[in-house]
């Protein structure tokens, strides 16, 4: 192991780490740490939990400590390092990380993200900083507002930069980049390492230098997985049976959408069991609320969407359950990465409907690792459906979906084909009656002739009309009196002669 009293660091930064009670670098920092030192750019790529934001922050406090100054004066404290973020908690976290180990420099930092007020960011933007952690939305914001002056920036750090692709920030990005000085020293960090990524890596990073701790898409050894079949309308009955039974204290939960999130934790307050959501819909204040409640254990159970997936940081965090597994694979490595962190162990337990199985798969596959299921007793979906779900060892390979369909309806149609429905698929006799033909039901229709079916089964009979409706109904020229026809023919215009 190697000490941060060998990477060279200097003794203010050595005495903030000691401070945190650190003593052994890990991997990433101890490859990383020097590489940026020397001046290098470089492509860093470890799992989660792992120390990486320690990896860029502590080398570029050092760099930039030869401009450290107690003026009071703005122009004193120009931006030199500008970091961005994909999400709101992650450059919370970062620009904490940043005053933590610099907390014995007087270098200033500071950080800007939606949805809050404007006004403290920009009044903190123009009393001057050396270090700026931002998103990118946010960040051209100010920039459009002229609160931002890029022209000495040094450093330029883009962290997760997967997710960022994945969340369609990479043309605000190159924005920004367009924005920057030509002469600097570029960071790429990422969990994973995808070809897009490295795309992205050559357009702006000159001769980098591979930084990988952990082969691509890994997870961590410390989490322990298993994937529980269930059937879908009974998911939310199993975890709530799970957090009781098992003694639950401290549990992220996973959704798909944020609509999902919400309704399942209002059922589960219902349940007895203290729960609350996290999304994109939620303001930053109602985040970082249900944050510290989850963390001080006011809340047993956090429901979150994939905004979540990065950046929340919790100290040995337990267990993470997939309550929806996600469509892209790669997500179930960021989900899981709040768990196991810094060697610690965890759990990731996956509750599996029928129409997921073929997403098990992927994941699976994608990091080489054969997820054990668990059955629960009371839960157990049709056993057919378990068969198939637990089926053989070699299942691994037939995880593959036909591209252009909807993923749900792909198994149904290939039933389709062979003839016969998977056991899974809903049956409602009453919804889709045997006797039910289309060409029985349209048959003879106008011609006085009725199918089978319960819905044509008597003939139409008109109701008799009301006296109301016959009060109401203009009467026939040959029901009135002779005045009325008078009347009405006199105000015709005469016919003319010819």
């Amino acid at each position: 192991m190697t000490t941060f009293a060998e990477l060279d660091l200097l003794p203010e930064l050595q005495r903030a780490v000691a401070d945190q009670g650190y003593t052994e670098a890990t991997p990433i920092q101890v490859k990383a740490i020097p590489l940026v030192l020397e001046g290098r750019d470089l492509m860093g790529a470890a799992q989660t939990g792992t120390g990486k934001t320690a990896g860029f922050t502590l080398p570029i406090l050092q760099k930039l400590a030869r401009h450290a100054s107690t003026s009071a004066s703005p122009a004193r404290h120009p931006v030199r390092a500008l970091i961005l973020t994909p999400t709101r908690e992650l450059a919370v976290q970062v620009e904490e990380s940043v005053r933590v180990y610099g907390k014995h420099l007087p270098l200033r930092a500071t950080v800007v993200y939606g949805g809050v007020p404007m006004d403290p960011q920009t009044q903190a933007l123009r009393r001057g900083v050396e270090i700026l952690v931002a998103t990118p939305g946010r960040l051209l914001d100010h920039v459009q507002q002229k609160q931002i002056q890029f022209n000495q920036v040094e450093f330029f750090v883009l962290d997760e930069a997967d997710r960022m692709m994945d969340m369609g920030f990479m043309p605000d990005v190159r924005r920004i980049i367009s924005l920057l000085p030509k002469q600097r020293q570029n960071l790429l960090f990422s969990a994973t390492f995808s070809d897009e990524i490295k795309k992205l890596a050559d357009s702006f990073l000159k001769n980098p230098v591979m930084v990988e701790v952990a082969r691509r898409n890994s997870v961590a050894e410390s989490v322990t997985h298993i994937a529980m079949p269930v059937a879908r309308e009974r998911k939310r009955e199993l975890l709530g049976y799970l957090a009781q039974d098992r003694d639950w204290k401290q549990v992220l939960v996973f959704c798909a959408t944020r609509l999902g999130a919400n309704r399942l934790a209002y059922q589960l307050n219902k349940d007895g069991l203290h729960a609350t959501a996290i999304h994109g819909d939620k303001t930053q204040p109602e985040r970082q609320q249900a944050l510290e409640e989850f963390k001080s254990g006011k809340v047993r159970l956090l429901v979150a969407t994939d905004v979540a997936a990065r950046g929340l940081d919790i100290e040995d965090l337990p267990l993470v359950v997939n309550f929806d597994l996600p469509t892209v694979p790669e997500d179930y490595v960021h989900r899981i990465g709040r768990t196991g962190r810094a060697g610690a162990s965890g759990a990731a337990i996956a509750l599996v409907s029928p129409d997921e199985h073929e997403r098990l798969e992927a994941i699976e596959k994608l990091i080489k690792l054969d997820i054990p299921r668990e059955l629960v007793p009371g839960f157990e979906p049709d056993s057919r459906v378990v068969s198939s779900m637990i089926g053989s060892p070699e299942r691994a390979g037939r995880g593959e979906r036909s591209r252009g369909r909807d993923r749900d309806a792909a198994p149904r149609e290939r039933g389709r084909e062979r003839g016969q429905e998977p056991a899974w698929l809903p049956r409602n006799p009453e919804r889709r009656p045997a006797e039910r033909r289309p060409a029985e039901r349209h048959a003879g229709r106008g011609q006085g002739q009725h199918s089978a079916d319960p819905i044509f089964s008597r003939p139409y009979e008109p109701a008799a009309p009301s006296a109301q409706t016959q009060a109401a109904a203009p009467q026939p020229l040959s029901a009135r009196p002779k005045r009325q026809i008078a009347a009405l023919l006199g105000g015709l215009p005469k016919p003319k002669s010819p």
